[in-house]
């Protein structure tokens, strides 16, 4: 396996100019819808993540097509790509890799676990114990992993998609507030409509739509539209109201934990990849208000609710910041 340690010369210095944006995204968009149905507006949310440069949390019941908008994004991205299958008898080791003593040279020899990946499927991540699932914390923050006393590079790009059933509760480990806050966004499927799935009934006759996708971005141009996120222009009125939103969450007298700094840091990236999708050079109000739910709810924590739960009462809090707080003119 081989995974690019740095991005080329071209991927850093070449800007796409916005109709060649537009075109590559629509195609990007275009290719995952033809295997999740009637679902724009998650497609959307998922594409926003991967310009943002985010990890992205898919949670939901059983048979919604977790794993399968989770496939169809790896897919459309030709990027080397491993799926791991979370248990809870995975170890650190199995993710990460480990070192093997080979006795022709006398030394030790390193072999990279799945995880050196530039798309990662962690599916059913809330089964793995607790030590496994810290295993991801330096790999989701810093891109990188730590083993032997050596630092190895991962991607880029590199993207944790990861799934889990909130509702099944034996055999699993909650996630920590720490790998909470990693994830850009937490997504919630939901049912189709009956439109959707009478065509996922129709669709699925000659088997698997998602098996037949083919790749519409490579690497070079992934990491290109996620420099070009970076250069999307938010003026300063927008973003003292990004954090007077996120000052709001800290002030709240129903939560107990706040927004951090990181997930301050989230929602700006993610206005950016909002507006360069909507094919624009500059953040407007409304990429910031539909974000707020998406990428603040998990991270919250009301008193006397876990973290990450069932958060009704978190997204009805977050809506009611949104309306409180004055746009910016």
């Amino acid at each position: 396996m081989q995974v690019a340690n740095k991005s080329s010369p071209a991927a850093e210095d070449s800007s796409p100019n916005p109709t060649e944006t537009a075109h590559l995204l629509e195609r990007l968009h275009g290719n995952i819808a033809a295997a999740l149905f009637g679902k724009p507006e998650l497609i959307r949310l998922a594409v926003v993540a991967v310009l943002a440069e985010g990890h992205l949390l898919i949670e939901d019941m059983p048979g919604v097509g977790k794993t399968l908008l989770a496939k169809a994004l790896a897919r459309s991205l030709d990027c080397s790509f491993h799926r791991i299958q979370f248990t809870p008898d995975l170890l650190p080791s199995d993710l990460i890799g480990t070192s093997v003593f080979q006795q022709s040279s006398s030394s030790f020899v390193f072999l990279p676990g799945p995880l050196f990946a530039q798309v990662v499927l962690a599916d059913e991540i809330n089964r793995a114990t607790p030590r496994t699932q810290s295993a991801l914390l330096e790999a989701m923050s810093d891109h990188q992993v730590s083993v032997d006393g050596q630092t190895r590079a991962l991607g880029p790009p590199f993207l944790v998609l990861a799934t889990q059933n909130p509702f099944e509760f034996e055999g699993t480990y909650p996630l920590p507030e720490s790998q909470l806050d990693r994830f850009l966004m937490r997504l919630q499927i939901g049912y189709p409509d009956r439109k959707a799935e009478r065509e996922i009934l129709v669709s699925h006759r000659n088997g698997e739509p998602v098996e037949n996708l083919k790749a519409v971005l490579n690497a070079d141009q992934v990491v290109v539209l996620q420099h070009h996120t970076r250069q999307i222009r938010l003026e300063e009125s927008l973003a003292d109201y990004l954090l007077e939103i996120v000052d709001a969450t800290r002030k709240h007298s129903d939560i107990a934990l706040g927004a951090s700094p990181r997930a301050a840091l989230g929602l700006y990236r993610s206005a950016q990849a909002s507006a360069l999708l909507e094919g624009r050079e500059y953040v407007v109000p409304d990429d910031i208000k539909k974000l707020v739910v998406p990428v603040l709810a998990h991270r919250l924590l009301t008193h006397g609710m876990r973290q990450g739960g069932r958060d009704l009462p978190v997204v009805g809090i977050l809506e009611g910041i949104v309306n409180k707080i004055p746009v910016p003119g």
